[in-house]
């Protein structure tokens, strides 16, 4: 069944935003007493029948109403790479697997300084969407890389290709941990130390020298299948 988004439904808005009526009656072609099901994103889910619907409205009538509680899921900061396409394709992933934040950072070897915020925001909902969740993931804006270490406040795993003792991915580290992966440059000597004086654990991702998105999709992965 067709999945829409209204961050509005706690409240009582039963009707889709413009966005989402085109695409039901342009692309879906839905009509009055149809079924489709809404999420706000936030975990509340509705089984719902489409009671009026033209080209820039799609009212709603509640049928059954669920509510998922927030499941603990890992964050993410990751340097976006110089390629856009390759970014998205880690957001759309990144929401598939399961994240609950992404925060965008700017190391020192950033390639990519600049992001468009609304745009990424609708590849993470397209996603959502798609893969049928109910809890849309927090994406922050593009951060400093130092402000982001002095605001995280959960437990860091700072992933990197430089020589270290490293941990490996295990379910003894905290499934909500922040993993961290840097430019395609990978981090500096110096991100690397600021991140320990912070506490961050080195983390090892194997023997192959992957791309940033790779990285940030195989960490993801592994800390969401050993949380079973």
């Amino acid at each position: 069944m067709h999945l829409f988004y209204q961050p509005e439904l706690q409240n009582g808005l039963l009707e889709l935003s413009e966005e989402e009526t085109r695409h039901a009656v342009r692309v879906l072609r839905l009509n009055a007493g149809e079924r489709i099901e809404v999420s706000d994103g936030k975990g509340v889910r509705v089984l719902a029948q489409i009671s009026e619907i033209s080209k820039r409205s799609c009212s709603f009538d509640i049928l059954k109403q669920t509510t998922e509680k927030e499941p603990v899921l890992p964050k993410i900061a990751l340097a976006p790479t110089k390629s856009i396409d390759r970014f998205e394709w880690f957001l759309e992933k990144a929401v598939e697997i399961g994240v609950s934040e992404i925060c965008p950072i700017l190391c020192s070897n950033s390639e990519r300084r600049i992001l468009k915020q609304e745009r990424s925001e609708k590849v993470l909902l397209a996603a959502m969407k798609q893969s049928q969740r109910n809890w849309l993931p927090k994406l922050h804006e593009l951060t400093s890389y130092s402000d982001f270490i002095k605001t995280a406040n959960e437990p860091l795993l700072i992933a990197h290709c430089r020589d270290a003792e490293k941990v490996r991915l295990s379910n003894q580290l905290q499934t909500d941990s922040w993993i961290m992966i840097g430019a395609e440059g990978d981090f500096t000597e110096g991100e690397i130390e600021v991140a320990i004086k912070q506490g961050a654990t080195e983390i090892d991702l194997g023997k192959s020298r992957l791309r940033t998105e790779t990285a940030g999709i195989f960490a993801l992965s592994v800390m969401n299948y050993l949380k079973g």
